[in-house]
């Protein structure tokens, strides 16, 4: 590899804020921000939006739409065109 074009790739923690879950991983993303871990380091953390502790998929409130009904619905209100 080239030396000089590729970001620090180190330890960074990922802080769900809304499910208030942290996860220490790898990364190249940098922050101003640190948190101290449980293993008494001080780390970069990222705060992100949604992880799979918050996300409805991973979380099993996802809600299925019956795209089924919906469209014998509209062929009962507007017609089949045959």
């Amino acid at each position: 590899m080239r030396q000089g074009i590729h970001p620090a790739y180190g330890p960074v923690v990922f802080r769900d804020r809304a499910a208030d879950y942290a996860f220490l991983t790898h990364s190249t993303m940098a922050s101003e921000k640190t948190i101290e871990w449980e293993d008494g380091n001080t780390y970069p953390v990222v705060d992100v939006e949604i992880s799979n502790v918050s996300h409805p998929f991973y979380t099993g409130t996802a809600r299925v739409l019956d795209t089924a009904g919906r469209v014998e619905r509209f062929e009962r209100r507007y017609g089949k065109k045959g």
